[in-house]
Parts: structure tokens; sequence; C-alpha cells
């Protein structure tokens, strides 16, 4: 045969691959709203930039009967490109090829690719549209998602690891997102649950659809499964794309800087007055993240889910900065179960990729109650205090105005090695609030009054004078500086400029025992 047949062979044989399952299973997968797994992939990466590797593994599956069926790729896309001119590796599960079932094959590209993009300290990212695992390998299949897991946990930390989940991940398919850092959803075509609607209804009675049971919206907002959710597809790699600027290659490299026009010195006279004078009175805390970062981006994480903590990212004179802020528009920024979570999560997160944390504070506590103490507030807190305690980064915190009780010490304050601490002049600072505090401090003095309610109204006035200001803390060293809102930025950029060559460890070990 020569060379010029041989050429024509390949041509012909890459053609027969790029089409999957064919163009009338790709006409389907387009009639349901849905890309492919190479349509995917261009949104993704730079155009022009992505290099396919195993595009001939073949898989050989018998079906019940018994006819041998070889297809290219085998139901998945794996191999390499970049986005922003920065090497990331990519799989895209292709539903057209035995709806993107995983296979022994499968799972081995999937396992070459994570194996690849640890050796380079680079992102992986994972395109998930898969119907599970194949039920003709039997647990051949098992065995191949049993590797992938193994993966995603030896790589945890070391690479960021991102998931686009774009089609259903049932069963076994869910525990690879689960396990990565950044779950992506699109709403009426992605759906994780561990047993469909059919099962559900069989074993428990319950009635319930796909998006009942597993969709975009109830994994954003009632499970904290997701961290982004999106309308379409298109939207949805976009916003990979926009991550990535804010993350490095790997853990041992720092976030790329990018170029501003922002000024560090900015001041925002907003700022001066955006914390009410009524303490009960709520503001945005969204707004004042704004005001600080560089040209007001934030792209926050969790967006729909615990709304009483916003986590995200941001840059201060174009350094990547994590953002974890109470939220008083919402139980007025207190602490329950969730929030610890979800921000004990992003915070360990910024910790393993060297991006510093900065902390907006006014919190009013815990939130109280049976439910929240049944829930386990105690042990969810002390992931949050956890995840505090044992970053590296740089930490910085600004407390706006409450910061009471165990929620003062869990918000990076300095004896969990926060390395500034910056207050306004609304700060209060206390085991308390000054209505609680003065209900038991002055118990004797407000029953004897003529007027008890008139009495602890006085003793409120009284108590926040005295300590609900953040002089006391600033003048045991608990503060670094009592700062005028309007110069946060300022000061914000400063720290992080004195702090970035800053070294700490912790002790040796094997790894921590966190209170999961």
């Amino acid at each position: 045969m020569s060379i010029e047949r041989k050429i024509l062979e390949l041509k012909e044989k890459q053609e027969i691959a790029r089409l999957g399952g064919g163009p009338k299973s790709i006409e389907k997968q387009h009639a349901k709203g849905k890309l492919t797994a190479r349509e995917r992939i261009d949104l993704l990466l730079d155009e022009n930039s992505f290099e396919e590797i195993d595009m001939f593994r073949i898989s050989t599956d018998k079906n019940f009967g018994d006819v041998e069926r070889k297809v290219f790729g085998d139901g998945i896309v794996t191999g390499y490109g970049t986005i922003h001119g920065r090497l990331v590796f990519v799989y895209s599960f292709d539903f057209t090829v035995y709806g993107g079932s995983l296979s022994q094959v499968v799972a081995e590209k999937v396992v070459k690719i994570q194996e690849m993009a640890v050796k380079n300290g680079a992102p992986i990212i994972g395109i998930n549209d898969s119907g599970g695992a194949r039920i003709q390998e039997g647990v051949d299949s098992l065995a191949g998602y049993t590797s992938i897991f193994l993966n995603n946990v030896l790589h945890s930390g070391v690479v960021p690891q991102i998931s686009a989940v774009v089609g259903p991940a049932a069963g076994g398919a869910v525990y690879s997102p689960a396990l990565t850092d950044f779950i992506f959803m699109v709403r009426n075509t992605s759906f994780m649950f561990l047993t469909g609607p059919k099962i559900v209804k069989t074993v428990n009675h319950e009635d319930v659809t796909a998006d009942e049971l597993g969709g975009a919206d109830v994994h954003a907002t009632k499970s904290g499964l997701t961290h982004f959710t999106f309308d379409d597809e298109h939207a949805l790699f976009a916003a990979i794309r926009e991550l990535m600027n804010y993350l490095p290659n790997n853990n041992m490299e720092e976030p790329i800087i990018l170029s501003t026009d922002d000024p560090p010195e900015r001041v925002d006279e907003r700022l001066n007055y955006i914390v009410p004078d009524n303490p009960h009175k709520p503001y945005d805390m969204k707004e004042v993240i704004a005001m600080v970062l560089d040209d007001g981006k934030f792209m926050e994480v969790q967006e729909l889910y615990a709304p009483n903590i916003v986590v995200g990212f941001g840059r201060l004179n174009g350094r990547s900065v994590g953002v974890v802020a109470n939220q008083p528009k919402h139980l007025a920024g207190v602490i329950d179960s969730n929030a610890s979570v979800k921000a004990a999560r992003f915070v360990r997160f910024c910790d393993a990729f060297n991006i510093p944390i900065i902390t907006f504070e006014d919190v009013p506590g815990f939130m109280p109650g049976t439910v929240q103490e049944y829930n386990g507030i105690i042990r969810h807190g002390a992931k949050l205090l956890y995840a505090y305690a044992e970053a590296t980064v740089p930490k910085i915190t600004v407390i706006t105005r409450k910061a009471y009780g165990g929620a003062f010490c869990v918000m990076n304050s300095k004896h969990l090695r926060g390395d500034m601490i910056y207050a306004w002049p609304t700060a209060e600072i206390a085991v308390m609030g000054p209505e609680g505090a003065s209900e038991i401090i002055y118990a004797k003095e407000i029953k004897n009054a003529p007027d008890p309610q008139a009495a602890l109204q006085e003793k409120i006035k009284e108590y926040r004078e005295k300590f609900a200001n953040p002089y006391v803390a600033a003048g045991r060293g608990m503060i670094d500086e009592v700062i005028e809102p309007k110069i946060t930025r300022y000061k914000l950029i400063k720290a992080l400029e004195m702090l970035k060559n800053k070294r700490d460890e912790n002790p040796p070990k094997k790894h921590g025992n966190i209170p999961l």
C-alpha cells in the first residue's frame, strides 16, 4: 500500500472517530438541546489548541445479543489544550456512544489523562454526560470507576480539578465530580443522583422527576453539591474559562497576576456610610466586596446555597484572592451548618492553591436552636475553625460591624494566625451582643429598677459605648489597625504586598483529622 493510500486511510479513520456514535446519534443529542463531546471541548479550549489522545482506542463490547461492535474512542474524548494560553487536560464523555457509559477502556483513557495532568502540573477538566457504568462489562466498569476515584483523591490539592456536568451523572458516575474542586451544572439537562426516579419510586414510593431529584437548581440550593449553575452550556464553558484566570496551574505555583487600570490607592466614600446607624438594619456585603476589588469584579461560588455567607474569587491590584464574607442581608449574617461547610471547603481550596484569603466580617454568632444543634452545628462550625486555623496562605480580615462570641474567633481572628486584622470604627467586638450581655451582667439592677425596660435600654447603651467598639480589642493587639472604611482597598493591597513572601508551616504529620 502506498503512503498516499495509508494517509487517506488515516484521515478516513479520523473522520469516523470524530463522528462518535454517528450522524443520527448526534442529531438526537442536538434535539435535546445538548452539545456533542467535541463541540464542548471546542467551547472550553482556546481555538485550535486541542490535541487528542487515544482517538483509536477500541471498545470491543459484546451486547446481550453477542454482536460485536467496535467504536473508535469508545464513548469518551481525551486530550490536552490551552485556556488563555495555559496548559489544561480534558476528558469529555460522548453520550452518542453507548450513552456515554463507562467501560474499562473509557476508564483507562480517563486515568491516563489524570496522570498526565498531575505529572505536568496542569489542571484537569472533566465534562460529564454519562448514563453510568456499562452494564455489559460488569465489575470491570466498576473497577474503572474506582481507579478514577483514587486519582481524584490522590491529586486533590495537587492540581485543580473541575467538573462540568452537562447531562446525566447517575450511580457511580456522581462520585468523581463530587471529589473534584468545583462542579458546574446546566438547568434542565444536568442531573446528579445516586439512584434514579424509578428506583426511588419502587423503594421509597416517592413520585419524583429527575429534575426534582437531582437537577441543577436542587443541587445549587438544597444539597450544595454544585458550585456554579447556568441556563445553557455556552455560559457554563465561558465561566470555566473565567475561573481558570484565578487559579494557579498546580499547588507549587502562584496564581497569575493580571494587569489592571484600577489604582491601588483608589478610595470609595460610599464605604464610610454603608453600615447603617441602626445595628439591627441589614446591608449588602456584596456591595462592600465590589467596591474593594479590582474593577468591582467578583466571581461568586455557590451563590444560591447558604447565602448568609458569601465566598468567591476576585483580584486586588491584579493578584488573585479568595473572599469569605458574612452577609447581613440573609439571616443577619449568622453562621449555620450549611454556611460553615460552604466556607470551610472554600478556605481549604484557597490554602491548597496559594490563594490569599480576604475575610469581611459582620457576624452576630452561630445559629441557635434545636434544628441546628441536632444537625451538628458544633461539628460543622468546627470545620470552618479548622480550615482557617490550618491555612498558611496570607489571611486578612476586615471587621465591618458585629464580631460576637465564638463566631468572632472562627472568622480568621488573630489567634487563628490571622496575619492582619482591620476594623472599621463601626465594629462591635464582644462576647455577645449588647442586648444579651446587658440582660446577664446587669440582671439585678434591671430587675430592681422602677422601670425595668427603660433601665435595660440604658444599660444596653452603656455596654455599647464601653465594649461594643473596636478599641478594646485594638488595645489588646487583637486588632492590628482601626481604619477609615473608604481606604479598605488600599490597606488590603498594602498588606498583601507585605505578605507576598510569607512563610508559615503546620507541624509535620500525615494529615489532620478534620471533624467531618
